[in-house]
């Protein structure tokens, strides 16, 4: 007879490639990456909230989130906190006992165990408190629990009517989402709107030709029966039970909507998605971290280098007190269109924004004297101005345009100089005079609209600014909850790090000398962590690690690793892995894969 328990929970098991998770056990330990592994397939015990203190306090955001959780109902948040505490000692006493022996990462357990206990004491004040860490008084702690044991309703011989939904579509509802149609992949039959229906998710199993694959034919009819698809293969990965928002048909016929209300979770996190915009934002907390260790202070020019969404953009802002210029690129339009928006709503003018690929940040001084050539010519930002006829639409519409993150004054006092110096070197054809004559009398087109508008930018000249942050696209093998990671190869995890460098290259050339550059990146991959760091030092040697304020994560990673096909990856000499932060997700502070490096630039003339 089958194991009812063990087919309706939640006990998945994380699956690599063989050559990754080898790769992986020589940098941790056969027994940490198992620990790391597991802790991915889980999302954090916590949600964490950056209160935006221009617009309000800790203290008053905590008071507006217990009403609104009053409101709702919601006291989830109050459960299993006995189970947490289990948990929580039960990891500490692991370490304490030696189990990491196995690994070169040497935890210092007096600095992890003063954040843990900190983190500890908010929850036993309630559901929501303040951190207690020194300089992160403006974040606030949400308590969530799990996992909880759900009955289905199963019945001998009569399974309960089911959705299965796709891997992400699953990660998304164990982080506090509902279940959108274009998750669902198949569904019981004679499933009707307002029924009770488990949810399971198929995950991506190997495929004969040695990739991997979801061989489910999107509207298959679920019998309950061991012939309906990844029937063997869904034991243990039940997520949830809700309310059918639609029939099965209906599922399957729309495009968009909610599927199904999931109202019992594995998991049970608070949402706070469109509650209280402009005064807080969701974060984990190593990305908070992030942007206190770069340290920004007012007055100074900062670049954020690959800024989507804007969390760390609109941080860094806050912490300058909205005084002096935080320029943040990305090389998507809707996403800097995204930054923008997050701005608008948390009250910054200090940010602009420009749709820039990191990979060519920095503008060369060009020798030529052509009069038409205005790659680059600099503007008073240090950005690289665009075509003749980007710059009289500029000029003509300065006072809609948002994207230049300043207030009314600024922008005409700085477009009416933009202007007279536009006109002194840019030549201007007639052709371009009539098209912007025609749009005059026609209006803007949907491209230029205020709120739709994206500045390119050709780059920057070299040391023009005073700090730069490098939140590099990655592998991404830190976020959880995580319940697929074999996509990523060997090859695949080098490609991202020699991705990442060349990024960084072009951070160092942007940073000026005396100024600071900070490294991160949301993977436990060291070949795009210790590796970039290795990589950096021993390439420029005018660059230095320094210490980060807070220091909460663990140390780095030291020694090196050799692969079968005999590269050898650097990590890090000893003494140098105290000055990096490495956020361990088995560990008990919980939080997502995360690393962080902090380089002083000094005298390039060396």
């Amino acid at each position: 007879m089958e194991d009812v328990s063990e087919r309706y929970g939640y006990k998945p098991m994380l699956r690599w490639n063989p050559q990754v998770e080898e790769y992986f056990i020589k940098a941790y330990g056969a027994d940490h990456f198992s620990r790391i592994s597991n802790a991915l397939t889980h999302p954090s015990c916590y949600s964490c909230v950056r209160v935006n203190t221009l617009k309000s306090t800790s203290d008053a955001v905590i008071q507006k989130l217990m009403a609104i959780m009053k409101e709702t109902e919601h006291d989830d948040a109050n459960e299993n906190l006995s189970k947490y505490d289990a948990n929580v000692n039960a990891d500490t006493g692991l370490k304490q006992k030696g189990c990491l022996k196995e690994t070169n990462i040497s935890l210092n357990l007096s600095d992890c165990s003063k954040v843990t206990n900190a983190l500890y004491e908010n929850f036993q004040n309630g559901p929501i408190s303040k951190c207690q860490v020194p300089g992160l008084d403006y974040v606030v702690f949400v308590r969530g629990s799990g996992p909880h044991v759900i009955d289905y309703g199963y019945i001998h011989e009569k399974p309960p009517k089911e959705v299965i939904v796709s891997r992400k579509c699953a990660e998304a509802v164990l982080r506090g989402a509902q279940v959108y149609v274009p998750g669902v992949m198949a569904c019981s039959a004679h499933v009707e709107k307002g029924e009770k229906i488990a949810v399971s998710v198929a995950v991506e199993q190997p495929g004969p030709d040695g990739g991997w694959g979801l061989g489910i034919t999107r509207g298959t009819v679920l019998q309950g029966l061991e012939t309906d698809p990844y029937y063997f293969e869904r034991n243990g990965l039940y997520i949830g039970q809700g309310r059918a928002m639609m029939s099965r048909a209906g599922m399957f016929r729309v495009l968009e909507g909610i599927a199904v209300d999931m109202n019992n979770r594995v998991f049970k996190l608070p949402s706070f998605n469109d509650v209280l915009e402009g005064e807080i934002f969701l974060q984990n907390l190593p990305s908070i971290v992030t942007a206190h260790a770069l340290d920004p202070q007012k007055g100074e020019r900062i670049l954020d280098m690959c800024a989507a969404p804007g969390g760390k953009t609109t941080a860094i802002a806050i912490l300058m007190k909205n005084e002096g210029q935080v320029v943040a690129v990305d090389r998507s339009h809707n996403k800097v269109l995204d930054i923008q928006k997050l701005a608008a709503e948390m009250g910054l003018n200090c940010i602009t924004t420009y749709k820039l690929d990191a990979l060519k940040a920095v503008c060369q001084r060009n020798d030529s004297n052509s009069t038409t050539d205005l790659c680059c010519s600099k503007e008073d930002d240090g950005v690289t101005s665009l075509n003749s006829d980007m710059l009289s639409l500029h000029v003509e519409r300065e006072s809609s345009i948002t994207t230049e993150g300043m207030n009314d004054k600024s922008r005409k006092e700085n477009g009416s100089n933009s202007t007279e110096k536009a006109n002194e070197r840019t030549y201007v054809s007639k052709a371009d005079i009539r098209k912007n004559m025609r749009r005059i009398r026609n209006g803007p087109g949907r491209s230029q609209s205020s709120g739709g508008r994206v500045q390119n930018s050709k780059g920057f000249y070299p040391n023009s600014f005073d700090r730069v942050l490098l939140d590099a696209p990655c592998s991404a093998l830190g976020l959880r909850p995580r319940l697929f990671a074999g996509e990523e190869t060997i090859q695949s995890l080098r490609n991202h790090a020699k991705y990442q460098r060349r990024m960084f290259d072009q951070a160092v050339q942007l940073a000026r000398p005396g100024g600071v550059i900070v490294y991160s990146t949301c993977t436990i991959n060291p070949g795009e962590n210790e590796a970039l760091v290795r990589y950096a030092l021993d390439k420029y040697k005018f660059l230095s690690l320094a210490q980060q304020h807070p220091s909460i994560g663990g140390p780095g990673l030291v020694g090196h690793c050799e692969f079968p096909d005999g590269y050898i990856e650097e990590w890090l000499k000893p003494d140098e892995e105290k000055l990096v932060q490495r956020f361990d997700p088995s560990s008990p502070l919980d939080t997502i894969g995360f690393f962080i490096a902090k380089f002083v630039v000094g005298s390039k003339d060396c």
